[in-house]
């Protein structure tokens, strides 16, 4: 299938183009979310997308946002072109699956990040100071033990550059105390509720970041939820199989972070080709991660194309 880069849709204004999403202005109160195909690691938009990973992250997202309405609110308005303006439908057959539009959001500074293992950046933390954001765990903890309940770590929504992990201290600083109280409870309550559907599916839910924002006052949940953009998942018979000694592979882009960590690259712009091959595995894994936890295939997404 050919791959989306970017959009130019006439008649919308573009309002920025993020490592991933086009964002466009609707109106006043609405703007239209587009999940291009784009691929970024470590900060850095690589030069090669991978076709239909776009549409793969908007639908898992879509599956998610649905499942998590019990627990919270989302910015979500429509995701079928039929229910889109009329300046969006004109854009329908580069748009169909990959775009949503959702009411503007007031998003709080600040990456929401739940942590179920003790790995990634948490166990680059924990080894030099013995926490992770600032949270004191008991010593002699190995790589990938499991946190219950999991560890709520925020982090810096950086505009250039890489994130920072915080402590929670510091996030009330950034948002006040009550809301940072409330970004928490709300993140750590996502997180299970997710995790537990996952798990039942077979998969673990590693760690995942969220975005929150305020809409007429209520905090909902934005952007993407749960994708393997912003997550990190295993397969539960393969973690089973593997830990605590090994590293289950993850079916999300951490498949092109191991690549781009052998390939001799410096982590700064512009970032290298991916072998055919690696985008082959990153866009199979996302396909496998979508099925196994939606229990169906991509919607609008087949081998070699869309329909």
């Amino acid at each position: 299938m050919q791959a989306v880069v970017k959009t130019e849709l006439s008649g919308l204004k573009l309002l920025n183009r993020g490592k991933v999403r086009d964002i466009y202005a609707v109106d006043d109160e609405h703007l239209l979310l587009v999940a291009t195909d784009r691929i970024s690691a470590f900060d850095v938009v690589l030069p090669e997308p991978i076709p239909g990973k776009g549409i793969i992250l908007n639908q898992l997202a879509l599956f998610w946002f649905d499942l998590l309405k019990p627990v919270t609110a989302n910015h979500l308005v429509a995701s079928d072109m039929a229910d889109m303006p009329a300046a969006v439908r004109a854009h329908k057959d580069v748009l169909q699956g990959r775009a949503v539009l959702v009411r503007r959001a007031n998003v709080f500074p600040a990456e929401c990040i739940a942590r179920g293992f003790l790995l990634g950046s948490g166990w680059k933390d924990y080894q030099h100071s013995g926490s992770v954001c600032g949270i004191p765990l008991p010593a002699g903890l190995k790589k990938n033990h499991r946190f219950t309940p999991a560890l709520f770590t925020p982090s810096t929504k950086a505009a250039a550059g890489h994130d920072e992990n915080i402590s929670f201290e510091s996030l009330a600083t950034l948002v006040g105390a009550t809301t940072a109280r409330e970004l928490r409870d709300l993140t750590l309550a996502v997180f299970e509720k997710a995790r537990a559907h996952a798990l039942s599916r077979g998969i673990i839910i590693c760690d995942t970041k969220f975005e929150w924002g305020t809409i007429d006052g209520r905090t909902v949940l934005v952007d993407e939820v749960l994708t393997p953009d912003s997550s990190r998942f295993w397969k539960q018979e393969e973690a089973e199989r593997l830990l605590p000694a090994g590293d289950p592979p993850s079916y999300d882009k951490q498949v092109v972070r191991n690549w781009l960590e052998t390939c001799g690259w410096d982590k700064t712009p512009p970032g290298p080709k991916l072998p055919p091959e690696v985008a082959a595995l990153a866009r199979q894994r996302y396909i496998e991660i979508y099925e196994r936890i939606a229990g169906r295939p991509v919607p609008g997404l087949v081998e070699g194309g869309v329909h």
